[in-house]
């Protein structure tokens, strides 16, 4: 499972930049969409790793 949480920004970001794509929009105007998604992985995997030590 942990071996795979790297794949969760890579997916959120591909989702993203398939949406300003579609919807007209330049990545530029996009990056703050990008922090957020890096920052809520970043939390998710610090989660999962937090409860893979207490667990353990």
């Amino acid at each position: 499972m942990i071996r795979l949480l790297f794949m969760i920004p890579l997916l959120l970001c591909l989702l993203w930049t398939i949406y300003l794509q579609m919807n007209g929009y330049k990545l530029q105007q996009g990056k703050q969409g990008y922090l957020y998604i890096l920052i809520i992985s970043a939390v998710i995997a610090g989660f999962y790793s937090l409860m893979l030590i207490l667990t353990n």
